[in-house]
């Protein structure tokens, strides 16, 4: 680090954090796994990937979380893991 001055030690420090940041969040996201069938909460929930009831699925409960369109989603009654836009659960609740 022969040459580095203040400001751009400043510079640099400030740049790996944010670097550090934004890839923690992009691997965080990506890390996330889909909810298995036999997951011990899915079967208490008794989640399915397919929804069997007619015009009640994850992307029109109140408990999903993301982006409309995307098929899969994170959902408030299981933290850290994605669930099917198509799925459903005994939680579910009709999106205001």
């Amino acid at each position: 680090m022969g040459n580095l001055d203040r400001r751009n030690f400043l510079k640099l420090s400030a740049s790996t954090l944010v670097g550090i940041t934004l890839g923690g969040t992009a691997l965080h996201a990506v890390a996330q796994e889909v909810v298995k069938s036999d997951d011990p909460m899915a079967v208490a929930m008794k989640y399915v990937a397919k929804s069997t009831v007619e015009g009640a699925n994850c992307a029109n409960c109140m408990q999903i979380q993301g982006k409309d369109g995307e098929a899969l989603r994170g959902c408030n009654i299981f933290p850290g893991k994605l669930v099917h836009a198509e799925g459903w659960c005994a939680a579910w609740a009709k999106k205001s």
